[in-house]
């Protein structure tokens, strides 16, 4: 194994506070690097505990849980250290070299170097509970340029999150960031604008070396900023964050499981009452009817009830296709005059809940019906809290708003329930996490009994529905007027106006209704 002389080693380590810059050489054993002093001394470090990235193209930095010294082979402690070499080759050829050394050959590679960010990493948690062919498929997705473009041009999205960050300067200037899944880096970008003293992009698909070159093209920010890839679950970083900001939001908020990357973070890299970007997160249901979409959904099925399709009778199937397509969530915009009740909400709080809690969330429904009219299911949208010292920002995805790329989504029931003005509407919302980086979606409603003899209770109509989050339907025209059924008539006497219902349905853009309590909330 070849050696590498002369090369300048920073120890940046808490404890080395101060020490001035030496030259060593660095040789390789079995699993072990050796740093040669000039002094005689040797410092070994085990391989097995590394973690190497790239800082620049002659610049590595060296992160170890345990390091021995020659006379001192009992001493163990974390060091950090900035490796400058002569030449980008000399250093392409030391991270060749820590590959093939850490375990004889490193993801089955015994050639390559460590581009901008690469980090050496070990079997983590996310890869014991998501399915190695999901993961491989959502990083594929989101090392796709145009997918990234697809949400940068999402200018609710991006625009809160650039309002979120320059309007609260005082929260981040001067402060150490960690941008928890950077994709193309542009949140990075935003908190090295606002004056962050350094920001670690942390990205796990090969969006890593587009962000790099994204970063390297803003001179005036790049050197503020590292790319780093690799899976926050496994990576290290030479110090605490300050602030971690992220865009961990899937579909309902939860789909793609990024929230728990998002809380292991926080424990991993957080300081103690450091801020999170966003800090909270609510999902808001409400009941709503729909005939259009109904009957659109369960039309499909029809295709099964052929007697004769090429002599072949497919009724057997029919059953069964019909609850297919009522397995799939509904992602669309739609008016939001279709809701028959105030909604509701569920609140995830980012900077206090355990990973666990994300596993099965289990949210209790209760409404009363503002009109009478059938029942098709359970609309769902969210909003996130960016908490700054300066100013309190809400990114909205609720139905009326300006569409966001996240839309609205609707679980349909495929057996409706009927309700009468004033009737109460109860049932559970339960999502059930799985390794395919989604959930599934358990939703049961009812309605209770109406008119003489209520108040003895019982349950009149229950409808239940099981829903995969992974394989939605894409309803992406933008919402028609709806013409109103007979039994509909009257609407603004019948069910509450937008206006009436905006406390509710754009209350993402009062921070005041987050003292407000609900038997669906849970407490700030």
């Amino acid at each position: 194994m070849a050696e590498f002389a002369g090369v300048s080693v920073s120890d940046i380590s808490a404890s080395a506070s101060g020490q001035q810059p030496f030259v060593a050489a660095a040789c390789f054993d079995p699993g072990q690097l050796r740093l040669r002093l000039p002094d005689s001394v040797e410092i070994r470090f085990d391989l097995k505990t590394a973690q190497v990235l790239r800082l620049s193209a002659v610049t590595l930095l060296f992160v170890t849980g345990e390091s021995k010294s020659g006379n001192e082979d009992k001493n163990s402690f974390s060091r950090a250290l900035k490796f400058e070499f002569g030449t980008e080759n000399e250093s392409r050829d030391f991270c060749s070299a820590v590959e093939k050394c850490r375990h004889g050959k490193i993801n089955g590679t015994s050639e390559g170097s460590l581009e901008n960010g690469t980090v050496i990493v070990h079997k983590s948690k996310f890869d014991d509970k998501i399915e190695s062919t999901s993961a491989k498929m959502y990083f594929h997705y989101y090392g796709q340029l145009l997918h990234q473009q697809n949400m940068l041009q999402d200018y609710v999205r991006t625009g809160t999150y650039y309002a979120a960050v320059v309007e609260n300067r005082i929260d981040f200037h001067g402060r150490v960031v960690v941008d928890v899944g950077a994709g193309s880096g542009i949140l990075s970008l935003f908190a090295a604008q606002a004056g962050a003293k350094h920001v670690y992009a942390v990205e796990a698909s090969e969006m890593a070396e587009y962000a790099r070159k994204l970063i390297d093209g803003n001179p005036s920010l790049r050197e503020r900023i590292t790319v780093v890839k690799g899976k926050v679950e496994e990576i290290d970083l030479p110090e605490k964050a300050d602030i971690l900001i992220s865009e961990p939001m899937g579909t309902l908020l939860v789909n793609e499981r990024m929230l728990e990357s998002y809380v292991i973070a926080r424990d991993r890299f957080l300081v103690s009452n450091g801020k999170m970007f966003p800090s909270i997160g609510r999902i808001h249901m409400a009941p709503f009817s729909d005939e259009y979409l109904y009957v659109e959904i369960a039309n499909k099925a029809l295709f099964w009830q052929q007697q004769n399709y090429y002599g072949v009778n497919l009724t057997s199937l029919y059953g069964s296709a019909f609850q297919g397509y009522f397995s799939q969530p509904v992602v669309d915009a739609f008016d939001p005059r279709l809701l028959v009740s105030p909604p509701t909400f569920h609140t995830l709080n980012f900077t206090n809940m355990k990973e666990e809690e994300l596993y099965e969330i289990d949210i209790p429904l209760n409404y009363t019906a503002t009109v009478g009219t059938r029942v098709h299911g359970l609309a769902c949208w969210f909003d996130v809290l960016f908490d700054g010292s300066s100013v309190q920002r809400w990114l909205s995805t609720a139905p009326g708003s300006p569409t966001t790329h996240w839309y609205q989504l609707r679980c349909v029931l495929s057996q409706p329930l009927y309700v009468m003005a004033g009737q109460e509407i109860t049932g559970r919302l339960l999502l059930v996490a799985h390794s395919a980086q989604s959930y599934t979606i358990n939703l049961t409603l009812s309605v209770k009994m109406w008119g003489p003899g209520a108040e003895q209770g019982g349950i009149l109509q229950t409808s239940t529905g099981k829903l995969d989050l992974k394989e939605p339907y894409y309803r992406l025209s933008q919402p028609q007027p709806y013409a109103w059924a007979q039994d509909q008539q009257q609407p603004q006497q019948q069910i509450s106006s937008l206006q009436d219902l905006s406390p509710q349905i754009q209350d993402a853009v009062d921070p005041a209704l987050m003292q407000q309590s609900s038997p669906n909330s849970t407490a700030l």
